[in-house]
């Protein structure tokens, strides 16, 4: 039976990988920070961090492919993720599906970027999985503002092709499962202008939600104000910028090709997660 390693297994797109992986003949194995708080479904659960080399053997042992997730808070590529790279290629990995960011074939400085050149030349076969901008990020990063009736983002008139990660965890299962490699766009059917996004919310839900168009600066200044993570805000900032100078609106159907059905529209996720943004309506 072969073992599938899962990190980032408590987050958006990795929980999910891990229920798509659930009925499988795999056996899959989550590494996570704080094992005893982990209860999604896996076979295994260990404790895993990119940092503490103590943590790898342990995580990579025996296992056949890896889906990766780059925790966010790494940018320092060599120093913090490369040991661990490299001690699961020395376990045996042989396939590393990777969550990358759409683009980063386009922008060598982004840290997703230099994984891929180090996966590339690590003898290991690869899937880049170049995931556009997740819906999810509006019921999370983008929830209390949208709860309040407004989004504001430095985004302009820009279109945006947003994903469901639900369909980026699908394509990446599959490639797991089926051990395809290759570089895949991920992106929905269509893109929208941060304005069309607040219509079909406003038509989603009970209240009007308001597209206010910041500055840059002004953008950076409320986020650091609210929640006080400089590399966070501009990292937001030069997402929104790339969708302002009209970088993010490309659309693929490496979603359809790859699963045989056309990935999540907006309307429909809007629909599915009212919830998230007002109380008490399903």
């Amino acid at each position: 039976m072969a073992v599938i390693v899962v990190t980032g297994a408590t987050g958006t797109v990795g929980s999910h990988v891990l229920r798509e992986l659930a009925d499988g003949p795999d056996r899959v194995r989550a590494a996570v920070r704080s094992p005893d708080r982990f209860d999604g479904p896996a076979d295994e659960v260990v404790r895993f961090d990119f940092t503490d080399p103590t943590t790898h053997r342990e995580a990579f042992a025996g296992a056949r492919s890896i889906f990766l997730v780059r925790p966010p808070a790494l940018s320092n590529v060599r120093r913090d993720v490369v040991p661990a790279l490299s001690a699961a290629v020395g376990a045996g990995v042989g396939h590393v599906v990777f969550l990358s960011v759409i683009g980063a074939d386009r922008a060598g400085f982004v840290p997703h970027a230099r994984i891929e050149s180090w996966l590339g030349d690590a003898g290991v076969a690869t899937t880049f999985l170049r995931a556009s901008f997740f819906m999810q990020n509006l019921t999370t990063t983008h929830r209390e503002e949208i709860r309040r009736g407004r989004l504001s983002v430095p985004a302009g008139d820009g279109e945006t092709s947003f994903v469901d990660a639900r369909d980026v965890a699908a394509v990446g299962a599959h490639a797991l499962r089926e051990g395809r490699t290759g570089t895949l766009d991920l992106t929905g059917p269509e893109a929208l202008s941060y304005q069309e996004v607040c219509d079909v919310l406003s038509s989603a839900l009970p209240h009007r939600v308001t597209y206010t168009d910041p500055s840059l600066p002004r953008f950076l200044v409320d986020r650091l104000r609210t929640e006080r993570e400089p590399s966070k805000a501009l990292v937001m900032g030069g997402i929104y910028t790339s969708a302002r100078l009209g970088l993010a609106g490309r659309v693929t159907d490496d979603v359809r090709r790859v699963l045989g059905r056309g990935p999540t529209d907006f309307e429909t996720f809007a629909r599915e997660h009212r919830g998230s943004w007002c109380d008490g309506v399903k």
